[in-house]
């Protein structure tokens, strides 16, 4: 199940940089503004995961 978080997280952030990226390039200060908050999101839920690794017993 971590893995499929992970994977998700990554998804997330992937789909944020892109909506991020775009709203730049048109100037849509709206799609750039959801796109950071979808990019922040993904890192959160990535640092969540790997905290959840390290801590967990090998």
């Amino acid at each position: 199940m971590a893995t499929d978080k992970k994977a998700q997280a990554k998804a997330e952030q992937a789909k944020g940089k892109t909506k991020k990226v775009a709203g730049n390039a048109v100037g849509n200060e709206s799609l750039k503004a959801e796109g950071q908050t979808e990019e922040s999101r993904g890192d959160l839920r990535a640092a969540k995961e790997k905290a959840k690794d390290a801590i967990k017993p090998k």
